[in-house]
């Protein structure tokens, strides 16, 4: 049997969060349950659904989120209209779709207090330019804080003060897990730590390889604190591996493609492809590492 309290950690990684969802369906199809979710910017996104409904259903109504016009609709806008936006403001895109989309998925008025097990999301502070975790009061705006990316969507304000992306400061909250005293904790990733790191060539890429030095150097620190008697799965986003569909239709409901390097944060042509290559990569690691203990292989 798997220790208890069971932690899901679902960490940040823009549209390459859809691989979470082929993870979250191999662990519940090997029968873990989490007793405490954990999430970061759109790992907050996914784990809010699956604490307001931790079962395996969740995951189809996952598919369907990311599969859904109003998930194209957050990074939507036209070219002519985020010149526009970034011209005038501070950010490219407007948070109305992602707002819309939570709404609909939790309820405008759903609060931390009404999930099914408990959640809590990160974000970053600017006015105290710390690390603050939601666990009371709405949860869609706890979410919209959390996932709130520099320089594409605005900060959002809650309760006075304004919030970034829980990725600038926590982006895979591993040791927030171990702090609130789970025994066995699951780390859904978004398949970046899988990567070897390369000298950034183009201008936009050097913001994005400091940001990763950051985030691995961060989730590094953490696993090596683990303490002895957690035990952390770091599960595998399958990167390169050969897809499997791990629901029916589902390649073909979100169909697949090649990402784009400028704007590969809102490219959702390879979403089907994530999610199956994540799936198959997560089921082989539960058979291998841990023998579906937990349950029922699907």
């Amino acid at each position: 049997m798997v220790d208890r309290p069971v932690a899901f950690v679902l960490g940040g990684g823009g549209v390459l969060g859809a691989v979470e969802v082929g993870m979250l369906r191999a662990l519940f199809r090997a029968g873990y349950r989490p007793d405490l979710v954990v999430g970061t910017s759109v790992g907050a996104v996914n784990g809010a659904l699956v604490a307001a409904d931790p079962t395996e259903g969740v995951t189809d109504r996952l598919v369907r989120l990311w599969a859904s016009p109003e998930a194209e609709a957050v990074y939507g806008d036209s070219m002519a209209r985020q010149v526009r936006r970034f011209a005038a403001r501070t950010h490219l895109h407007s948070p109305r779709p992602l707002r819309r989309l939570l709404e609909r998925e939790l309820g405008a008025a759903r609060t931390f207090a009404e999930l099914a097990v408990p959640f809590q999301c990160c974000a970053a502070s600017i006015e105290r330019a710390a690390e603050h975790w939601f666990d009371r009061g709405p949860v869609v705006a706890a979410v919209l804080a959390s996932a709130a990316v520099p320089g594409l969507l605005p900060p959002a304000q809650v309760g006075g003060e304004h919030f970034l992306d829980g990725g600038i400061v926590n982006s895979i909250p591993v040791g927030r897990a171990v702090e609130l005293g789970a025994a066995t904790i699951f780390v859904l990733q978004v398949g970046r730590i899988e990567r070897a790191l390369r000298p950034p060539r183009r201008p936009w890429e050097v913001a994005q390889v400091a940001f990763e030095v950051a985030r691995r150097h961060r989730f590094a620190r953490e696993m090596a604190a683990i303490p002895d008697g957690v035990a952390v799965h770091v599960l595998p986003a399958g990167n390169g591996e050969p897809g499997e569909d791990p629901g029916p239709g589902l390649d073909r409901l979100l169909g697949a493609g090649a990402d784009r390097r400028l704007w590969a944060y809102r490219d959702m042509a390879a979403v089907g492809r994530r999610i199956s290559r994540a799936y198959v990569a997560t089921r082989r690691y539960l058979r291998t590492h841990l023998d579906d203990h937990a349950g029922t292989p699907g």
